[in-house]
């Protein structure tokens, strides 16, 4: 059993990155100059857009935090988008979701220009994706993509099944692993809470993508041998043995399952460090993009 090691590819690909960013620099190019709007105090979003401030500047990239009260209008939120969307200096920028409840996040995505759009989100550059255009990859996917491609697991001619079908990781899954190339031209299965005899697919599969949000929902009764498994899964449980209180944990029952398989991301440190070191790469494209 392997462990897809997020933490240490992330890490791999900030430097080169880094590396990059110093070669733009030397040749006299802007530096790419990426932007989050953050709009409230929610702590699981505050801690994630931190981290991603600090991500930037661990590879040389400008940010910009944009931090608005959790009572800004749908309207004044649309003219910040607006504002970021005509602001050349920025390449890419992300708006943290969730939002709160008064405002549409339909709205918000769709008013983001899709060329500045380093989440993949926007409609437009999910169908390109779908198309198999050049364009951006949502952050997750992205980096599972970079997992499998960096671990040489193939994919080619063997079955997926993806568990969950959100608009974010499950459905662009499914979308990824069919297409041409590598990785890819899987066969894939898309399944979610309302596929019958789920168990019968899993123990079938070949590759396992887990994106359901239940805590170790998969058992070691429902994969087969050698199954490679990606858990993108991530649930605080509460936990007396931790000094917090509570632990990390993922889709997958990790400690039964593992040894069944031939590939395995942890949780936390499998897909969770590569999302937003794809997220710094989708910023690095935009910025080669607006130079050219």
């Amino acid at each position: 059993m392997i462990l897809l090691d997020g933490r240490k590819t992330s890490s791999d690909l900030k430097l080169e990155i880094a590396e990059e960013v110093n070669r733009m620099k030397s040749s006299g190019q802007n530096i790419p100059h990426l932007a989050a709007v953050l709009v409230g105090e929610d702590g699981a979003s505050l801690t994630y857009v931190g981290s991603k401030v600090r991500s930037c500047q661990q590879v040389g990239f400008q940010s910009t935090l944009i931090h608005l009260p959790d009572n800004i209008s749908e309207a004044e939120l649309l003219k910040e988008v607006a504002r970021l969307n005509a602001d050349k200096d920025i390449d890419g920028y992300i708006v943290q979701l969730p939002l709160p409840k008064h405002i549409d996040e339909n709205k918000i995505l769709m008013a983001i220009d899709p060329l500045k759009d380093v989440d993949g989100f926007h409609p437009s550059n999910f169908g390109k994706m779908a198309l198999e255009m050049d364009t951006f990859i949502p952050a997750t996917p992205f980096g599972i993509l970079e997992l499998l491609e960096r671990y040489n697991v193939e994919t080619k001619g063997k079955h997926v099944v993806v568990v969950g079908r959100s608009h974010i990781v499950g459905r662009p899954m499914s979308i990824l692993l069919s297409r041409k190339g590598n990785p890819g031209n899987a066969t894939v299965t898309l399944t979610h809470s309302n596929t019958k005899n789920l168990s019968s697919l899993t123990n079938q599969a070949d590759i396992i993508v887990m994106a359901l949000g239940i805590p170790k929902f998969l058992k070691a009764n429902m994969v087969k041998e050698g199954v490679v498994i990606i858990d993108v899964g991530i649930t605080r449980v509460p936990s007396n043995e931790s000094p917090k209180g509570y632990e990390i944990v993922g889709d997958v029952d990790f400690e039964h399952v593992a040894p069944k398989c031939s590939y395995i991301t942890p949780v936390p440190g499998g897909v969770g460090p590569m999302t937003i070191a794809m997220l710094l790469k989708n910023t690095l494209l935009a910025c080669k993009r607006n130079q050219n």
